[in-house]
């Protein structure tokens, strides 16, 4: 670490702490050429989760955007917010598990509606009309067709 007042590159670290979170290291340490004391943050490198939108923008995941698209879905219906923490905790694990850095929206559309589709029908059904964009009526009652038959068969 080289001294911010002299450029020397050798010091002492005096103390270290710890933040509340456990995300940062606070390290006290001093300069061993001019003796001055300097304060150093040491933390892990994240390389963040890119999300692919459809028009071919790119962002970084944002796990309460992820939320917010479920809210909205669940609106007015008996879904308990635990359980939308659950799906979302689930989505981001496996997204987190692979080893690109980057992911579609398509791909992460289709593992909420996957769970949606288990918790209630209702809100999958406004997620897709939402995420998948229906353009009439007949695009929803083919969906709507289909959930119909999985529920069947």
């Amino acid at each position: 670490m080289n001294c911010p007042f002299c450029a020397h590159n050798e010091d002492k670290v005096i103390d270290s702490r710890e933040s509340r979170e456990g995300d940062v290291i606070r390290r006290r340490r001093e300069c061993l050429k001019c003796m001055r004391r300097f304060t150093t943050y040491e933390r892990i490198e994240e390389v963040p989760y890119m999300v692919a939108k459809k028009d071919g923008r790119r962002e970084k995941f944002e796990r309460q955007k992820v939320l917010n698209g479920l809210l909205k879905a669940c609106e007015k219906r008996p879904v308990p917010m635990s359980k939308l923490a659950e799906i979302v905790d689930e989505v981001e694990t496996l997204i987190s598990e692979r080893a690109e850095r980057e992911v579609s929206t398509t791909e992460i559309g289709e593992l909420l509606m996957q769970r949606l589709a288990v918790l209630d029908k209702v809100a999958y059904v406004r997620f897709a009309s939402v995420y998948r964009d229906f353009q009439d009526a007949e695009a929803f009652l083919n969906e709507l067709t289909d959930l119909i038959r999985q529920k069947r068969g």
